[in-house]
């Protein structure tokens, strides 16, 4: 079982920055792949970002240049981070940290509110 912690949601203004991180309780062997989606009520969860356990990342088109994923790898506990920068109000949802492992589970964070004003 992989235990997720999410932090760093909150309301801020167009043009402002916010930085989201996700523990994951696991060994860095476990973790192949961490991703970021977000939901807006009413609309299907949508990819954000990915890394991988080389440090591969790879970005939806409506964030690139704004976001940065990036991920910590300790040895009982793996971080995720999405940086994001220049945020629009578009970017308003609930991020949703999701960590693959290499035996193919899926493990899900409860979400965080990410809330951009104009």
């Amino acid at each position: 079982q992989v235990q997720l912690v999410e932090s760093g949601g909150g309301l801020v203004k167009a043009g402002g920055s916010l930085r989201l991180s996700c523990a994951a309780s696991a060994s860095i062997f476990r973790i192949a792949v961490m991703r970021w989606h977000r939901q807006v009520p009413g609309n299907q969860r949508e990819l954000v970002a990915t890394v991988t356990n080389s440090g591969g990342t790879n970005y939806a088109d409506s964030v690139k240049g704004r976001f940065t994923i990036s991920r910590d790898n300790a040895e009982n506990t793996v971080t995720v981070y999405l940086q994001m920068n220049s945020l629009k109000p578009e970017d308003t949802g609930v991020y949703y940290c999701h960590v693959q492992t290499y035996e193919a589970r899926n493990y899900w964070g409860n979400g965080t509110l990410v809330a951009v004003s104009s």
